[in-house]
């Protein structure tokens, strides 16, 4: 079956779909309404729709097909009317399926031994009053057994030494190893030896290094990468590097409600659709993961003015640990000494070891490397999480447009952003990502942290330029 194009609006008393259904009969057209699930069947399209509050097919609902534009227009009645349907224009939630809260059930197997099948019929068989004799019988057999071996305790002294077992680590039949997006992926990178990948830091490596090893190799690339005089250099000379500070984001400075165009729309509508069950500390991780990607994205657009370029693929790549060094931050191995003690909050000493990371890869990679300009990255991804998911989403289909049509780099759209778009619109939560912006508008990242020594490099060059002679003195 084709999921066709479609979009949706209200009025105070309906909800409006318009599916694209082109050569289709309208007499096999079927519709079928069941409270929030709305579901569309017409060879070869099926369309199945979950929406956050209960519709109606009573008299004032209607279908029209259009054949000439192969439109079919569906309306249908609130059940609450005036009642408000948010984010009808985020097509991945609506095609996201229904939730339910059914606990997942035991099978129990019958038993292969004859004798307990034989003990179990017989004991079902008893009657109440026996069965209450039987398990008496049964508690006065256990506390006469405990007593037995007290006293049996108590008579011998019994002083034996104990400790608790030492930690083994889990046993692993496969070098296998999965990474991406809530570590579901694997296998994209088996010959990534023979692409053009520049980005990446781990080599064939990829498939079979554990966490703490690519986080090791990470740290140290970016220390083998770290240039001490390109960094004074720029320190010194940052007259463009001004300009880019007073550079705002339009995402930010724009005051009306984000509007999808039907290119987006197209795209959401080609993402996966999954139910991701995420742990609540999964899901904390991933918000913070979230957060380094639109660092990558806030420094991509502010030092080509949102215009991306041939080589803004690569800068995304680069300056984001989870896609150059499939590193992000996770439950198991957190970036810094902190780790989220509340899956639930988002603390500032957590944020700023995070963000050390995405500081240091702006630091050694990319053109201009400026301190100050990855505060003010940091704090444009502030501003857009303050925004809400709307704006987070637009960030992230413009993320994957770029990596999308990169024939290398493409492969972190499919092992990353796909997921995240999909993920954003069904499960993140504006009040989530507005406390996320929050601490991070708050939080200070310190040079010490880096750990490169730059207050030390940029208080040499001000004394550098202080004592440079100028052309009359010479």
């Amino acid at each position: 079956m084709i999921t066709p194009r479609f979009t949706c609006s209200q009025t105070s008393e309906s909800v409006i779909i318009s599916v694209y259904c082109p050569s289709v009969r309208a007499a096999d057209v079927e519709i079928n309404v069941d409270e929030t699930l709305v579901s569309l069947h017409v060879n070869p399209y099926f369309l199945r729709l979950n929406f956050s509050h209960a519709l109606l097919e009573d008299d004032e609902s209607a279908a029209k097909y259009d054949p000439s534009s192969g439109y079919l227009t569906i309306t249908l009645t609130k059940e609450v009317k005036g009642q408000e349907f948010k984010d009808l224009d985020l097509l991945t939630q609506l095609l996201a399926p229904r939730k339910t809260n059914a606990e997942p059930t035991i099978e129990v197997l019958a038993s292969t031994n004859n004798e307990e099948e034989v003990l179990a019929s017989g004991i079902n068989k008893l009657s109440l009053e026996q069965d209450e004799i039987l398990q008496g019988m049964r508690i006065a057999l256990a506390v006469e057994t405990s007593d037995l071996y007290q006293a049996l305790a108590a008579e011998n002294d019994w002083q034996l030494p104990q400790q608790l077992p030492p930690e083994t680590p889990l046993l692993e039949t496969s070098v296998q190893k999965f990474y991406g997006f809530l570590n579901t992926h694997h296998g994209y990178f088996k010959h990534v030896n023979h692409t053009e990948n520049e980005v990446n830091e781990l080599s064939d490596g990829a498939e079979i290094l554990p966490p703490s090893e690519r986080r090791q190799r990470r740290i140290q690339h970016e220390n083998d990468k770290w240039d001490e005089e390109y960094y004074m250099a720029d320190y010194a000379d940052d007259e463009y590097i001004q300009e880019l500070l007073k550079w705002k984001h339009p995402h930010i400075t724009a005051r009306e409600e984000v509007k999808y165009t039907e290119e987006e729309n197209l795209v959401m509508l080609r993402l996966p659709r999954k139910e991701y069950l995420a742990t609540p500390l999964e899901t904390h991780y991933l918000y913070l993961t979230l957060a380094t990607l639109l660092f990558s994205y806030a420094y991509e657009s502010r030092t080509n003015l949102h215009d991306p370029t041939p080589e803004s693929a690569w800068t995304i790549c680069s300056l984001t640990p989870a896609f150059s060094a499939l590193d992000p931050p996770s439950p198991e191995l957190p970036y810094g000494t902190t780790t989220a003690s509340d899956p639930e909050t988002f603390s500032s000493e957590e944020l700023a070891a995070t963000f050390v990371a995405s500081y240091r890869r702006s630091l050694s990679f990319p053109l201009y490397r400026s301190f100050a300009l990855a505060e003010e990255c940091r704090r444009d991804v502030s501003q857009i999480l303050l925004q809400g998911k709307r704006s987070v989403i637009r960030c992230l289909l413009e993320i994957k447009h770029i990596l999308d049509h990169h024939e290398v780099y493409y492969i972190y759209s499919k092992v990353w952003v796909d997921d995240f778009c999909s993920w954003t619109q069904a499960s993140a939560s504006d009040g989530k990502l507005n406390q996320l912006g929050e601490v991070l508008e708050k939080i200070k990242v310190e040079k010490t942290t880096v750990g490169w020594d730059l207050e030390e490099l940029e208080a040499a060059t001000r004394d550098a330029i202080s004592r440079e002679p100028d052309s009359d003195d010479e």
